[in-house]
């Protein structure tokens, strides 16, 4: 087996993000107000939203830390897909003007949008997701070609 320096990296940036998403689901038990702040008005029962979304969370982080390398590439998708799924949350806090998070401005919470899509980007690296669906999209084509 030889060391891959990009192995070594998506590997930190994987244990990283996967702290970070399972750090945001305790808050969401811990801190329920600050989250409550990101649930779109037209969502009923935002309690259930904020409670449910944590608890995705906490298993998608132990994903990203914890699972074996045969099931990464479909749980970078499943985060990325999250990302997006609760992209509503971060417009809807901005555009209600709702302060949250240490964002107390419209600028602040502005510059957090252009911060998703970032993330959608590190899930699909870290966990190969991306490579391996381009990868495999390639030996496809190649195969019926």
């Amino acid at each position: 087996m030889t060391w891959h320096p990009q192995g070594v990296l998506r590997t930190i940036g994987r244990i990283i993000l996967g702290a970070l998403v399972f750090g945001a689901g305790v808050g969401h038990f811990a801190n329920a107000e600050a989250f409550l702040a990101q649930v779109p008005p037209w969502m009923p029962a935002p309690e259930s939203v904020v409670a449910i979304s944590g608890v995705v969370e906490l298993i998608l982080g132990a994903a990203l830390i914890l699972s074996p390398q045969r099931y990464r590439y479909a749980i970078g998708w499943i985060v990325a897909a999250f990302f997006v799924v609760i992209f509503p949350g971060n417009i809807a806090q901005f555009t209600t003007g709702t302060d949250a998070f240490g964002l107390d401005s419209d600028a602040a919470r502005f510059v957090r949008l252009l911060f998703q899509p970032v993330l959608v980007v590190w899930a699909l690296w870290c966990t190969s997701a991306w490579s391996h669906w381009r990868a495999r999209r390639t030996d496809v084509s190649h195969e019926s070609g």
